[in-house]
């Protein structure tokens, strides 16, 4: 961070302007916040859409045309959705009005600047997060200092029940995937305004992680992606890395949030629940939410759906891969080494609850049988050989859990994550989409041994942020963002400016390579580790929902 403000103060381009910045935006004036100590500008809390509430809650989001405001204070974040996440902000509030978006740029550039835009999506398993907990700071004062300055965005979208709905009569409605469509939303309200900030429309690169990600890369299948930007970054999420049911599979799930909507609870079985829901008031609404979270039987319960034809997932990705039906625009996708330690259960200690998880997990699918033999393949691909387990490298050590945990670990890994990953990458890569992979691997002194690089760490590396300050942390989280930022200016990582670093050379079907994003060994490796595994559940990806 000191270097970051000594480049600053040496070779910025950019100025803060006298007092509050501001912007007109139609004839909304938005005062903002200078963020002195980084030279930018600083507007948050802009509905991006109408609030989602009464008539307008479980509808697609409706964009806003004009604020109907004289001035609109936009010093800080709007409040973040509906969820129980209990690591927000004291000060922050949550809200069903919640749609709103988070422009930060170098201060005191032109209109005309047409600065390249980096729009972020926050993760949080469709159920969790919110815009105020990722601070862009650092990513752009980075970009600024390399000499390719970049305006950073952020949003808030609906999740859980509220923004993922699930049932028999969501589906009738039409109301599914409705957090995909507030992400749209979004992107069109950047198309729309981001001129007047300063930025280029024409130059939208949308990047995220875990959830963020998984919704950035299901945009590839059936959205107007291609009108709103013109790259990605997925940070460990592929489209399936949630996989993909129709809504009918968690009805149940439905009807108990409603049963716990006080005014609606009669209507939780009827089919009927829609209107009751849209009459209700938002301390219902929350206390039904919360109850739903607390009694689902699954860790993710409100995850995308297949919506059928014309809808964002109109099939399987599988499926559409085959068929060629996905946007061809240029991405960076990657995994972390350790993925699944986060979502095995620490007690798992039999080969019969891995079986029983993996088969949960994915009931129905197809028939009892076939899944049941696949499972069974599963187990002897990832035999309970410590060595062989997630955390990856740590040899037979189990870190006082039963090994089962590593073996679950990488099974989830490698399913979820690494297999989809490398999917997507060979059938982008066949159709000639420039794509770049990454595998991050650099050591979490700050977490658990037990997690290893564990899902989410590398969060904080992109955004120059490190909870470990050591040389070679910081080092690696300088380059990540040179990596990223490069690729948002430039459609290549290897742009050639900013910090020194290797050549991140282009995915190919020829060159099958991935970054290994480590301080002690960046280089590029083969994309071949653990293959016969990853190739079996891509060889059956109708059994896994891929």
């Amino acid at each position: 961070m000191l270097l970051l403000l000594s480049l600053l103060t040496s070779i910025a381009r950019f100025y803060s302007v006298n007092g509050a910045p501001t912007i007109q935006l139609g004839k909304t004036t938005l005062v903002g916040r200078e963020i002195a100590s980084f030279e930018q500008d600083f507007f948050g809390g802009i509905p991006y859409a109408k609030p989602p509430i009464g008539d307008l809650r479980l509808r697609p989001p409706v964009l806003t045309s004009s604020l109907d405001l004289h001035t609109l204070d936009a010093t800080e974040f709007g409040p973040a959705c509906f969820q129980t996440l209990p690591d927000l902000p004291a000060a922050t509030e949550m809200s069903e009005d919640c749609l709103t978006i988070n422009v930060l740029r170098p201060s005191g550039i032109s209109p005309k600047a047409k600065l390249p835009v980096m729009f972020w999506t926050y993760g949080g398993g469709f159920d969790e997060g919110a815009s105020v907990l990722y601070n862009g700071s650092v990513i752009v004062a980075q970009s600024v200092a390399r000499g390719t300055p970049v305006i950073y965005v952020n949003f808030n979208y609906r999740i859980g029940p509220l923004g993922f709905p699930q049932g028999q009569e969501a589906d009738n409605r039409g109301a599914l995937n409705l957090g995909l469509k507030d992400q749209i939303a979004a992107l069109q309200w950047v198309q729309k305004n981001i001129e007047i900030f300063g930025g280029d429309k024409d130059k939208v690169t949308v990047f995220g992680e875990s959830a963020g990600a998984i919704m950035t890369a299901i945009l590839f299948l059936n959205s107007p992606l291609p009108q709103l930007a013109r790259a990605a970054i997925m940070e460990s999420g592929s489209q399936a890395s949630a996989p993909l049911f129709t809504a009918e599979r968690r009805e149940i799930d439905w009807q108990n949030f409603v049963s716990a909507v006080p005014s609606c609870a009669s209507t939780a079985t009827s089919g009927s629940t829609f209107g009751c829901l849209r009459d209700a008031n938002t301390t219902d609404i929350f206390t039904g939410l919360a109850a739903a979270m607390a009694e689902a039987n699954e860790l993710f319960p409100w995850d995308p759906v297949i919506d059928g034809p014309g809808g964002l997932i109109p099939d399987l990705p599988s499926v559409l891969f085959e068929r060629g039906r996905f946007a061809r625009l240029p991405f960076i996708a990657g995994t972390n080494q350790d993925e699944g330690t986060l979502f095995v259960p620490t007690t798992i200690n039999s080969t019969e609850e891995v079986d029983e998880q993996i088969t949960a997990m994915f009931t129905p699918s197809v028939s009892p049988t076939i899944l049941s033999n696949s499972v069974e393949t599963v187990l002897k691909l990832y035999p309970d050989v410590p060595a062989l387990g997630a955390p990856f490298n740590t040899g037979n050590q189990t870190f006082g859990l039963s090994s089962q945990f590593k073996r679950a670990s990488a099974i989830y890994t490698d399913n979820a994550f690494l297999s989809q990953r490398r999917f997507w990458m060979q059938t982008a890569a066949k159709a000639g989409v420039p794509t770049f992979g990454y595998l991050f691997t650099q050591p979490q002194p700050n977490i658990p041994p037990v997690f290893g690089v564990a899902h989410g760490t590398e969060v904080d590396y992109v955004y120059g942020t490190p909870s470990d300050t050591s040389p070679a942390a910081m080092s690696i989280s300088r380059i990540m963002t040179d990596y990223w930022v490069s690729f948002a200016t430039s459609l290549t990582p290897n742009d050639g400016l900013g910090v020194s670093r290797p050549e991140w050379t282009q995915f190919t079907p020829k060159n099958e390579a991935l970054i290994q994003l480590n301080a002690a060994n960046l280089t590029m490796i083969p994309d071949d580790f653990r293959g016969e595994q990853s190739a079996f559940f891509n060889s059956n990806p109708v059994i896994w929902r891929h």
